[in-house]
């Protein structure tokens, strides 16, 4: 049997599990979810829902499903799994989502690697990290305009290309009508009107599709995500807080990356429907008991006749938006980090691996040890 991806095909050449057309199916385009919890999609988020209102998104119940697809896999592609398990089993600093920094004669500081959503059991944090912040004298995130939503919005508006078609397009001008509709459909749980973001770019509309309507439920009562609470409370608290990128230098970093990646992408988050919760639930599971090294191997372990265009996209992606702002948030962070007692806190996928930001503070001196 044939199994529809994107603009080709994958042929099948025996049965396979739900789990398994799951992961064949998303092939690179997974990495966008990565990109759907980015602090700036979340900013934009924020600004749709205020400008249509609160009483859509919040028509639905703050009830969130999906299901562990590791834990479906150890069953139905055990090969699959140890195969993902041993990738993730190379990646340095791959366990722990809490680290101690510590630097002889300061106080020790504090790193957190967080996902952009408000989650209850993200929100609560691992052990340690409360009493941490709250000792901090400065905290560190990834943008302190996440503060202020005007702020954001003069952020995100003062360059209105880099989120919105200015020249008479749409995204209905570049999808299939079935994809069209799938869109509408999956929007319209999420409390958000096709006709009001039509000319918004597609990494916007990936990561409204990518995020499960609880998540839109919850941010529209007012819920906050993690990041955005430690610097609310960073600012309520007298601490110095301190921003490493500005939310244009976020946008434009994904403005850059491939129009074909950002329009495959959404297309393929839309083939999977309601199975985008699933992979949000696993990798919330992944991330409470801190295998942050496990996620990327799960997300990229797919079948092999990927087409070699978003091969090429899904690196250029991996190299703008995790690799290269890495070092911007470690070369802006060692400096408050020399003087001692920081709370930091990022994406948790900036921390694993040969060019995360664990190693590259390793680099410059800093001795950095997994608490959690």
């Amino acid at each position: 049997m044939a199994e529809n991806r994107g603009d080709s095909m994958i042929v099948l050449s025996r049965p396979q599990s739900l789990t398994s057309l799951l992961m064949g199916r998303i092939g690179d385009a997974l990495l966008w979810l990565l990109a759907s919890l980015h602090v700036t999609a979340l900013a934009v988020l924020a600004l749709t829902l205020l400008s249509l209102g609160q009483a859509n998104a919040s028509e639905h119940p703050v009830t969130c499903g999906g299901s562990d697809l590791l834990a479906q896999m150890k069953i139905s592609d055990p090969k699959r799994y140890e195969a993902i398990l041993n990738d993730a089993g190379k990646i340095p600093n791959g366990k722990g989502a809490f680290w101690k920094i510590e630097k002889p004669g300061v106080q020790p500081s504090w790193l957190l690697g967080t996902m952009h959503i408000s989650d209850p059991r993200i929100l609560a944090m691992p052990d340690g990290a409360k009493e941490a912040f709250a000792k901090a004298s400065t905290v560190i995130v990834e943008s302190d305009e996440i503060t202020s939503e005007k702020q954001a919005a003069a952020s995100l508006l003062s360059k209105p290309e880099l989120t919105m078609f200015l020249d008479g397009k749409s995204i209905t001008d570049m999808l299939s009508k079935d994809d069209v509709a799938k869109l509408e459909t999956g929007l319209k749980e999420r409390g958000i009107p096709l006709n009001a973001v039509v000319k918004m770019k597609p990494w916007i509309l990936s990561s409204f599709v990518a995020l499960p309507a609880c998540e839109f439920a919850r941010k529209a009562k007012g819920a906050r995500f993690l990041d955005m609470q430690l610097a609310t409370d960073a600012v309520r608290d007298g601490k110095q807080l301190v921003g490493l990128e500005t939310l244009l230098e976020q946008l434009t970093a994904i403005s850059e990356l491939p129009m074909s990646l950002h329009i495959q992408s959404l297309i393929e988050m839309l083939q999977m429907g309601d199975r985008m919760d699933d992979l949000m639930a696993t990798m919330i599971d992944l991330y409470l008991v801190g295998d942050i090294g496990t996620i990327m191997p799960m997300m990229k372990h797919i079948d092999d006749k990927g087409d070699s265009q978003m091969q090429d996209g899904t690196a250029a992606f991996e190299q703008r938006i995790i690799d290269d702002r890495n070092h911007v948030m470690a070369d802006g962070a060692a400096p408050h980090l020399d003087k001692g007692n920081v709370f930091m806190a990022v994406g948790a996928l900036h921390l694993p691996g040969n060019v995360g930001v664990i190693e590259l503070l390793r680099a410059k001196g800093f001795t950095v040890t997994a608490v959690r």
